[in-house]
């Protein structure tokens, strides 16, 4: 197997787009050479805990409504021809997504990380769960398969809180500034959300190489 490695945030809607397109190109290569696992990287890593008001982060981000709008535009428009539905407005705030890290830490541990991972994304750009409330963080992880007495305990301890900081602070002196980044067997770098078809040209070429 060949590790593929996979930054992201769970609050990054091209990460989300990225993940989609990804899983249709190893939908249609089952054979896909890829072991995958998933990274921290936290787009604010200086978010108040408690997250801030959606509205309130966007003014100060990109300015005033136009500023929003050509910063979306992109977004709604890829992601309505990769087949998702994101629900925008239903997000009414942005979290510090350390303890989001900390689930996919800990889904990894038990083999489902992707499914943890996906069901972040599906819950904050589709459902409007707030990602940052531990008892909606429990509750997703169950629905991920994880044990919900477990999570609970350990979202209320510090565990792994340093290991998904310090794991972050060396993707960025790796040279990693944006997500979503995809690192092939820790040497072939692709940035952004990739269409499935340059996916599955990669596949193609790394089965040919193998076989």
């Amino acid at each position: 197997m060949i590790p593929l490695e996979i930054w992201s945030d769970p609050i990054c809607p091209w990460c989300f787009i990225g993940k989609a397109r990804l899983d249709r190109a190893l939908e249609q290569r089952p054979d896909h050479p890829f072991e995958i696992r998933w990274q921290p990287f936290q787009l604010n890593p200086d978010m108040p805990s408690e997250g801030m008001d959606r509205g309130e982060y966007m003014a100060l981000k990109f300015g005033g409504d136009e500023g929003v709008l050509n910063a979306y535009r992109p977004v709604i428009e890829a992601a309505e021809a990769t087949g998702l539905a994101l629900d925008l407005p239903g997000i009414t705030r942005v979290p510090n997504t350390l303890d989001a890290h900390r689930l996919i830490h800990w889904a990894g541990l038990e083999g489902r990380q992707s499914m943890m991972v996906n069901r972040l994304f599906r819950a904050y750009f589709q459902e409007g769960r707030d990602l940052g409330v531990r008892d909606e963080l429990t509750t997703l992880a169950t629905e991920a398969g994880l044990d919900r007495a477990m999570v609970a305990r350990l979202l209320e301890s510090d565990a792994d809180c340093e290991m998904i900081r310090a794991a972050d602070r060396d993707a960025r002196a790796r040279g990693i500034q944006g997500v979503p980044c995809f690192i092939i067997d820790a040497r072939h770098a692709i940035s952004g959300a990739q269409p499935t078809e340059l996916w599955l040209q990669v596949i193609d070429e790394l089965t040919g190489a193998q076989s």
